[in-house]
């Protein structure tokens, strides 16, 4: 059964999802990447609101027409780059859950407080059929693949809730038990 859920989200949300769900999104989102992430961490005031925040770890290809942007291509990237900075932005804000591919060795610094949601790489058009408007674009001097955008979305996923607010990462487990069953053929 799929979930839908509406951001901002609550603890009552994140707390009801459980590793392995199945989950949409609408409501605002907001894109983060390497050179973004830093710069949320080092300056004083960021311009734009977390608290309750979706983060999605993306650098999306956009088009500029007739004064609004459009999205033409909105895959996730891969979070484990992000490992470091993430779990120190969930110290200082209240960000309840982050979009991204490949899972993220945070089990600890999400528990209580976010959940991972993966999606698909190779998916960046259908993430795009998913965004209804761009609502703000911040820090457009790190490049278009790098600024913060604020997505307007509907239904956006599927999302596999890859690691939960109660401690379960999906990520790890299949990891140890690959290494099993390494084990046992060697």
């Amino acid at each position: 059964m799929a979930i839908h859920l509406r951001t901002p989200l609550t603890l009552s949300d994140i707390t009801q999802l459980h590793a392995g769900d199945l989950v949409y999104l609408s409501g605002t989102i907001i894109t983060a990447r390497d050179r973004a992430h830093d710069r949320i961490l080092h300056v004083p005031e960021i311009p734009f609101d977390l608290e309750n925040a979706v983060i999605y770890h993306c650098g999306p290809i956009m088009e500029r027409i007739d004064g609004s942007w459009k999205v033409i291509a909105a895959g996730p990237t891969t979070s484990s780059r992000l490992n470091q900075e993430t779990a120190e932005l969930l110290k200082r804000f209240d960000v309840h859950a982050v979009i991204g591919k490949g899972g993220m060795p945070i089990t600890d610094a999400m528990r209580d407080r976010c959940v991972y949601l993966a999606y698909t790489g190779g998916c960046a058009v259908v993430a795009a059929d998913h965004i209804d408007s761009v609502l703000d674009v911040y820090w457009t001097d790190l490049g278009m693949a790098e600024a913060v955008w604020a997505f307007d979305v509907h239904d956006f996923g599927p999302l596999i809730v890859g690691i939960d607010a109660h401690g379960r990462n999906l990520f790890s487990e299949v990891k140890k038990r690959a290494e099993k069953r390494l084990a046992m053929i060697l």
